[in-house]
């Protein structure tokens, strides 16, 4: 679990799972980098890596065999500011970077030990809002599905752009750049289990784009853009989604939902075009900044950053409905993974 230490968080938590219940129990943390806001475990969970969203900007390795995380070796400055995001791909680190609106790839040393970025990839241009959009902001890179493209999403832009990784050189290359609606602030897109769709979860407007995906041309086209949440008459608010994942049979979405403090529930039909809000819940605590399956895909996990703890829901497999069964204490949480 990853936290913010500058709010109070303990750096990098880790707990075992319980094999029946799915309870956390949390036996260790380390401190050693300032906000470690976003963690992924490399293949085989030998290794972590964490970014650390400070003006600095840099990715971290843990050890994570032991009952706490340590770490392995100097972070590694990404040549950005900020970083929020990260991902893995051909023997890179791969980080999006919101304060400077660009994406960086880091080479794995020896070991697993992060090295300097190699290749930076600027995003460029606006939005409308007067705040959040005067320029861009890149929140999430993700490799698709197949490993020969990179997208990243830019709140600032209203855009995903698509990239291919050098994966000699680390250098990012431009290949394509899908505008969505203006003004509504993508976070964090999911892609489906097939791989022929991606969901792109918007922060600034409740809402949902539904995309083909192209894995031979790289070619990202919006279908649709759904609300996320149920229409509720005479109620108004503000909401603010965070994190999407997509079920393992591909039926169900779940979008963490701040200022609602909820768990949305959209279901696919067969063309996987047209996510159907049919339910929300509430997220067992304040501001859910992320959430994630656990490897069944029997459970999710949500990081509620303010009440600062980590709720689990057991899922029913035939309404998608989340029903929450526990949760521990984790200040300042911000992500959750599994290794």
């Amino acid at each position: 679990m990853g936290s913010f230490t500058s709010a109070g968080g303990r750096g990098v938590l880790a707990a075992t799972v319980h094999p029946r219940t799915g309870a956390l129990t949390v036996t260790g943390a380390s401190d050693a980098v300032p906000d470690p806001s976003f963690l992924v475990p490399a293949p085989g969970g030998e290794v972590l890596y964490a970014v650390s969203e400070t003006e600095e900007g840099a990715v971290a390795a843990f050890d994570v065999t032991g009952t706490a995380p340590r770490l392995l070796g100097d972070p590694a400055p990404v040549r950005g500011t900020h970083p929020t995001h990260l991902a893995l791909a051909h023997g890179h680190a791969l980080t999006a970077n919101y304060g400077s609106g660009s994406v960086s790839a880091l080479p794995l040393g020896p070991g697993g030990a992060p090295e300097p970025a190699g290749g930076v990839l600027h995003h460029h241009g606006t939005g409308p809002h007067p705040d959040r959009q005067t320029g861009p902001h890149a929140h999430q890179v993700v490799p698709a599905p197949g490993g020969r493209w990179v997208l990243s999403v830019d709140l600032g832009t209203d855009s995903v752009h698509v990239s291919a990784l050098d994966p000699m050189t680390g250098e990012l290359t431009p290949h394509g750049r899908t505008a969505l609606r203006p003004g509504s602030g993508p976070r964090h897109l999911a892609f489906h289990p097939s791989g022929s769709h991606a969901y792109v979860l918007a922060e600034l407007a409740p809402t949902l784009t539904a995309c083909r995906w192209d894995p031979a041309s790289g070619n990202l086209v919006p279908v649709g853009e759904p609300a996320v949440l149920p229409t509720r008459p005479g109620e108004e608010g503000e909401s603010y989604p965070s994190g999407i994942v997509a079920a393992p049979d591909g039926r169900f979405l779940w979008a963490a939902v701040r200022g609602d403090d909820a768990i949305a529930v959209l279901a696919l039909d067969g063309s996987r075009e047209r996510p159907v809000p049919v339910a929300t819940v509430p997220c067992g605590g304040h501001w859910p900044r992320d959430l994630v399956l656990d490897p069944r895909g029997r459970r999710l996990y949500v990081a509620n950053e303010r009440s600062g703890d980590v709720t689990w829901f057991d899922l029913d497999p035939e309404t998608g409905l989340p029903s929450r069964s526990g949760s521990i204490e984790a200040p300042a949480a911000s992500c959750v993974v599994f290794a």
